[in-house]
């Protein structure tokens, strides 16, 4: 999981926005959902940016111990040590089924339905060709990912 990019006045996760990282995010979203959903997590907004500003504000704290105070901070938000257990234990063989949808058919029938959607005709072949060059190395990285030493 990472912070939400508050600097992006409009965050989304268009395959045309996101590129490389779209399968990714299409995975993280569903983890999270899942994890919500089977653990009745309820939304829980969190405007109560005073906590955020307070450690900023320290000046007994360098940069890093400040980046370390803002993870404690998330990680406590978002139930993270929760959420990486349930993956774990529920969602192992989650990655490689993202992976084999991403590297199929189904993920580049929905890549040119996008590209066609959104870029003019003279400009499709160009994008489209960008996009599953983008997307197919990501593929090429997460099988690497998911079949190196760690994997095992």
């Amino acid at each position: 999981m990472h912070p939400i990019d508050y600097a992006n006045a409009c965050p989304d996760v268009s395959l045309t926005s996101l590129h490389y990282y779209f399968p990714w995010a299409i995975r993280t979203l569903l983890k999270w959902v899942i994890f919500c959903l089977v653990t009745d997590r309820r939304p829980q907004p969190d405007l109560d940016t005073r906590l955020y500003f307070g450690i900023a504000d320290r000046e007994d704290l360098d940069y890093a111990a400040k980046l370390a105070e803002y993870r404690r901070l998330a990680d406590g938000y978002l139930a993270a040590d929760a959420y990486r257990e349930f993956c774990e234990k529920n969602l192992a063989d989650l990655d490689a089924h993202v992976l084999e949808w991403a590297a199929g058919r189904d993920f580049d029938r929905l890549l040119v339905d996008t590209v066609t959607a959104t870029y003019p005709a003279a400009e499709r072949d160009q994008f489209i060709a960008h996009f599953r060059g983008l997307t197919g190395l990501w593929v090429q990285d997460e099988q690497a990912r998911l079949s190196g030493p760690a994997a095992v």
